[in-house]
């Protein structure tokens, strides 16, 4: 489990010649990394310089903390559901029975790695959000670190996008095909907002 290894174990298994964990599972500490970065810029704006944010610091500090051990879990729940995908792929297919049972295994196992991709893109949206609230007030000596956060969840939004079209291709509900592509699109909205956190903060650094 990513939630209880050493940062070198977990690299060395991302490194490793296996399938699990992969970009799912570094998508989600993206996330995570990326709400830590939010709650520390809180953390650094707080005392009586900034007593007129004080209730905004302690949400945005609480919603962050939230966010951090949900995305680790979320890690860890792709990296289960990839490791279901393999496994329902290396069903026998011998018989028709057989193939029958196959088909419906991998379907069932795809539509359930969608969702820690799906989770994801909630979750780096809720960063996003956080970050520019953040932005208008935050300590002026760490807010380039709301970049930070604002990039660390762009690239997890960004990951858990092609994991959802490459699903899409996949999975033969069309239903849940037409659910993918909206949360594709929404993605892609919030990566617009977090391209656009990343610029708001680049000009209070340089003005």
């Amino acid at each position: 489990m990513i939630s209880s290894e050493t940062i070198e174990g977990y690299l060395a298994r991302l490194a490793a010649r296996q399938p699990t964990p992969g970009g799912g599972a570094a998508g989600a500490l993206h996330a995570a990394q990326g709400a830590a970065l939010i709650a520390m810029v809180a953390r650094y704006t707080t005392g009586a310089k900034y007593a007129d944010h004080a209730e905004d610091v302690e949400r945005i500090i609480a919603g962050a903390d939230a966010v951090i051990p949900v995305a680790v879990r979320t890690a860890n729940a792709d990296e289960e559901a990839f490791a279901a995908v393999i496994k329902a792929y290396g069903l026998p297919a011998d018989s028709e029975d057989n193939r029958a049972l196959r088909t419906r295994a991998i379907q069932d196992a795809l539509a359930q790695a969608t969702e820690p991709p799906r989770d994801l893109i909630n979750l780096a949206g809720q960063i996003i959000d956080l970050g520019h609230e953040l932005a208008e007030f935050g300590n002026a000596n760490v807010i380039s670190d709301v970049a930070a956060a604002s990039e660390a969840a762009r690239a997890a939004i960004a990951t858990a996008m092609i994991t959802l079209e490459i699903n899409i291709k996949a999975i033969k509900d069309a239903e849940l095909q037409d659910a993918l592509r909206a949360d594709v699109l929404r993605a892609e909205q919030i990566i617009a907002s977090a391209d656009d956190l990343s610029s708001r903060v680049r000009k209070r650094v340089l003005a």
